[in-house]
């Protein structure tokens, strides 16, 4: 989906109701998060499903999953939500899984299929049925009829039909998801298979239910503030522009929400780009065949789980965050890093990553500044603590990488773009390791973004692509 829609505008305002209560500054008591799902979903509404308690319960399961606990996890179902953010707040080790998906919250989707509208004629020419290859679809009472024992959902039904009568209705997450990580169980519910996913956040984004949940850090944060730890923020070129706001009163608005100081991920960009410019320069002296980008951690993880033979394309230089988190924990050792994060993806490698505390993603800090009624063009400009270069801050954007790369590495090499990853560019890059496996093949650098547009296109952000590029 994209554009406004209300599942995006209920996870915010979650998000800023969370955040008000956990005001470090204005405390308030943390059994008020047991009455979020009562305020947001009151008797005098209208509710969006059968009744308002109905609302209210799944908005309580998604507030579970954001604090990272699984429908799986409740023992008994008076526990209290502020019973599980305490429980939250005694975690010392996290799950390395931050997608879940909220069970009362998903609406078990029929399975996609091929329907006739009653805008169908029953004509006399019947297409839908004379070129439907199995026999499935026959006509009553002037209206046609689908078997969906025998329907092999092949569509050419509705390519014939003269009066686009036939639609095709899918499984949103499971229609978006590349990779096939998103089937039904026994319930009907979603379950998300791990070992497949490379978090691309293209289910969160598509739940027309907002079923799909992205387990968050906003616990993490709160104990680390009633704890006066001093926070570093670690921020993605993906940020600017986010906020229709010059990127200085950004950083000040940063600070004022409780933030030590910001440092700019472009600056590991500048490292990064320079580290895969000089391993293309080896590659083409060793008449190596292919190089693949390596910063983005949902194609690392498609490397690994569903294309293992582009694994040993990929680059071995490290991402911006790990470089300028390294850096960031030399210089001030005492400090908590916290990672600003256009995707889901960042999350799991910050995980794996020991100079990467939290990530905080685009949409959590916009509601942030909402519940501190914060507003950037009113903040004192601030100046980060590690700067990067124009080309860095281009990073975020798809073909920002190969860019940089070849403005350090002069030489003769093909360029592929691969600008988000649905099913096709999987078998795109399928194809490059199989061409690259050729002695005849030319040298190729591919840039692998998993979001359209580059990392301005991630699920976490609160813009659409264009209008931040409008605003950088």
């Amino acid at each position: 989906m994209t554009g406004k829609n209300n599942a995006t505008l209920t996870r915010r305002e979650v998000f800023i109701r969370l955040w008000q209560i956990l005001d470090p500054e204005k405390p308030a008591a943390l059994e008020d998060i047991d009455r979020i799902p009562l305020q947001m979903r009151t008797k005098k509404g209208s509710p969006i499903r059968c009744c308002v308690y109905k609302d209210r319960a799944v908005l309580k399961y998604k507030i579970m999953a954001m604090l990272g606990f699984n429908s799986a996890d409740e023992k008994d179902e008076l526990d209290r939500l502020s019973d599980y953010f305490m429980d939250r707040l005694k975690l010392k080790n996290r799950s390395e899984v931050f997608l879940t998906v909220a069970d009362e919250a998903c609406s078990a989707c029929h399975t996609k299929q091929y329907v006739v509208t009653n805008m169908c004629r029953g004509c006399e020419a019947r297409p839908c049925m004379m070129n439907c290859p199995k026999g499935a679809i026959t006509v009553e009472n002037n209206h046609a009829e689908i078997d969906y024992d025998k329907c092999v959902n092949c569509g050419l039904c509705q390519k014939h039909c003269p009066y686009h009568a036939i639609t095709f209705l899918p499984v949103p997450c499971e229609e978006v998801c590349p990779v096939g990580a998103i089937s039904k169980n026994e319930e009907g519910i979603e379950t998300i298979d791990m070992d497949k996913c490379i978090l691309c956040g293209k289910c969160i984004s598509s739940c027309p239910f907002g079923a799909i949940i992205e387990k968050s850090f906003i616990p993490d944060i709160y104990r680390e503030w009633t704890n006066n730890q001093g926070l570093i923020a670690l921020v993605a070129p993906a940020l600017d522009g986010q906020f229709r706001q010059d990127i200085q009163h950004i950083y000040g608005a940063i600070i004022k929400s409780g933030f030590h100081s910001v440092a700019e991920v472009a600056w590991g960009a500048d490292l990064t780009a320079m580290h895969e410019a000089d391993e293309l320069k080896d590659a083409l002296l060793q008449d190596r065949k292919l190089l693949t980008s390596s910063c983005c951690p949902s194609y690392k993880r498609l490397a690994n789980n569903i294309t293992p033979d582009i694994k040993p394309f990929v680059s071995e230089t490290l991402t911006p965050m790990a470089y300028t988190a390294r850096r960031v924990k030399e210089l001030w050792p005492h400090m908590k890093t916290v990672f600003i994060s256009p995707c889901v993806a960042k999350k799991y490698e910050a995980h794996h990553d020991p100079n990467v505390d939290y990530v905080l993603s685009v949409e959590e800090l916009g509601a942030l500044f909402a519940a501190r009624d914060i507003q950037p063009e009113d903040c004192t400009p601030a100046e980060p603590v590690l700067t990067g270069s124009d080309l860095g801050h281009d990073f975020s954007l798809s073909g920002g990488v190969s860019k940089y790369v070849d403005s350090a590495c002069k030489g003769e090499y093909e360029k592929i773009l691969i600008d988000g990853i649905d099913k096709k560019s999987v078998r795109t890059i399928k194809a490059a390791a199989a061409a690259a496996k050729k002695d005849s093949a030319k040298m190729t650098f591919m840039e692998v973004m998993a979001c359209q547009e580059g990392c301005i296109g991630g699920c976490d952000n609160i813009v659409t692509p264009g209008q931040a590029k409008r605003m950088r």
